[in-house]
């Protein structure tokens, strides 16, 4: 098979979240995602919805009777001791100031630090699901806009 049938880009990753209308909300307020749909899935059976922010979405899903994230699953160095997604992770021009702007909204960040000489640190979203900032100015050009 040629390389062009596997041809892909990133589309979107998906939490399950406690309450969904909340975490659209923590979504758009704490990390600038706006609502792209929300719509019910039969088959699941699911409430969801799409959260999009550039060319990324995040696709959240409610389900009645979900169970809620077990403690050892809201904590980096505990979470990668079970097999599964771990956290989703976005770059940021500048860490320090990302996080120093998350903290005066009251985000549950869970640390900041820099490893291998990367500025970098997690939070926890409304759910307690993990997200990971690191620096990597590299993604942007001259501009400040993303390439």
């Amino acid at each position: 098979m040629s390389k062009d049938v596997f041809a892909w880009k990133p589309h979107h990753g998906g939490i399950s979240v406690a309450d969904l209308d909340e975490s659209i909300a923590w979504y758009c307020d704490y990390l600038g995602f706006e609502l792209e749909k929300k719509q019910f899935i039969e088959q699941i059976p699911a409430q969801i919805a799409f959260i999009q922010r550039g060319d990324f979405r995040i696709e959240l899903f409610e389900l009645p009777n979900a169970k809620p994230l077990p403690d050892e699953r809201r904590m980096p160095n505990l979470d990668v001791q079970t097999h599964g997604h771990k956290h989703l992770c976005f770059a940021v021009q500048n860490a320090k100031q990302a996080f120093a702007e998350l903290r005066e909204k009251n985000a549950d960040i869970v640390f900041e630090a820099v490893i291998g000489g990367t500025a970098m640190g997690f939070l926890r979203d409304n759910t307690g699901n993990l997200i990971e900032l690191i620096e990597y100015p590299d993604l942007w050009n001259n501009e400040g806009t993303a390439k």
